[in-house]
């Protein structure tokens, strides 16, 4: 499995993370079953792909859970175990303790990095809690984070969806940052223009999620219409289409189509699946340390592992940007797909 170093810091990652958002079962993805969940860690391990990435508001916990039992049957150093605290959990009074229970439940004693889920400003910290809650201090909270890496629970620290002016307000407070976990398909492309770029000049790495889109760029799905209500909940489709979705934009389904159509038909000239020729395509995004994507069963991670072993051609890459670009474009550049770019909570 190729690796990469994350920015400038001293961790090293598998260009293929595994998106655990799946194990521990729920709501949203459905029933993950444990021996699935185990069967998948083993795999990955096995071939190298040993770079697990969840969170502590994923399946309410369960996701950290599942992930710490399937870890139980290898040496510890050999996973690189990335986990993220809810933005609205980060003050010097709160942060230990969720540290320590994301530990519990991982069945660990130190985390590998340990990022800020979500910007931590009021918008942000809404969609975590259902009642009114104080937003941390910026300064503060960082300072408790490098207190849990000083301490060793945590080895590196990092921050997801976080945009230029929060990014610079987190690296300001002094405090080392390894990574910015951002969205990143060919369906969203909105972090080219400006916070891949800035990540790659302040010597950050960034992990890619939603590679696969959740799985619209596969093969299972022959029309948008076709995807659970929950998966159709981004700009990419009218606010219309389900009752789950909040960003009350008209969407942009022409484009998610057409761009989908393109990418299907050159991997059928090309003699891959869908789900191949896209991750090819975010492995080769420049600036992108690993692309995390999520899979249930093990047959569906050798074929991530497959993608990642050969690199897509240069040419490949070209003509999938242009295939893709009337969507980036009617998209625009936010990349807070879940919501109206009125309301981005990554400004």
């Amino acid at each position: 499995m190729p690796t990469r170093r994350c920015g400038s810091s001293s961790l090293i990652l598998p260009i293929l993370g595994i998106g655990c958002w799946q194990f521990g079962g729920g709501e949203y993805w459905g029933p993950q079953s444990q021996g699935d969940v185990d069967a998948v860690v083993r795999h990955a391990i096995e071939h190298g792909c040993n770079f697990f990435d969840t969170a502590e508001a994923y399946n309410d916990g369960e996701s950290e859970r599942a992930l710490g039992l399937a870890l139980r049957a290898f040496p510890r150093e050999q996973a690189i175990v990335c986990t993220k605290i809810r933005p609205s959990n980060v003050t010097p009074a709160e942060v230990v303790a969720h540290c320590d229970a994301s530990l519990r439940r991982l069945q660990t004693d130190y985390i590998d990095l340990y990022m800020v889920h979500w910007p931590i400003t009021a918008h942000s910290i809404r969609h975590f809690t259902t009642g009114a809650t104080a937003v941390p201090d910026v300064a503060d909270a960082f300072a408790a984070l490098d207190g849990l890496r000083r301490s060793g629970k945590v080895r590196h620290l990092g921050v997801s969806n976080f945009g230029r002016r929060q990014l610079t307000e987190a690296l300001a407070t002094g405090v080392p940052l390894v990574v910015n976990e951002l969205p990143f398909s060919l369906l969203a492309r909105a972090i080219e223009p400006d916070i891949l770029p800035f990540c790659r000049e302040r010597g950050l790495g960034v992990l890619g999620y939603m590679a696969l889109l959740q799985g619209v760029l596969s093969d299972r799905y022959p029309k948008l219409g076709d995807l659970p209500e929950f998966r159709r909940r981004t700009r990419h489709f009218a606010a219309g289409s389900t009752p789950k979705s909040r960003h009350g934009t008209p969407g942009a389904e022409a484009e998610t189509q057409a761009a989908l159509d393109a990418v299907r038909a050159i991997a059928r000239r090309e003699g891959m699946s869908t789900s191949t020729l896209a991750l090819k395509w975010a492995f080769a995004g420049d600036g992108i340390t690993s692309s995390l994507c999520g899979c249930r069963t093990v047959a569906a991670l050798s074929e991530n592992i497959r993608a990642a072993l050969e690199p897509l051609d240069r040419d490949l890459v070209a003509e999938l940007n242009r295939v893709t670009q009337p969507l980036l474009a009617a998209l625009g550049p936010s990349f807070d797909y879940y919501e109206n770019p009125a309301h981005d909570r990554t400004v």
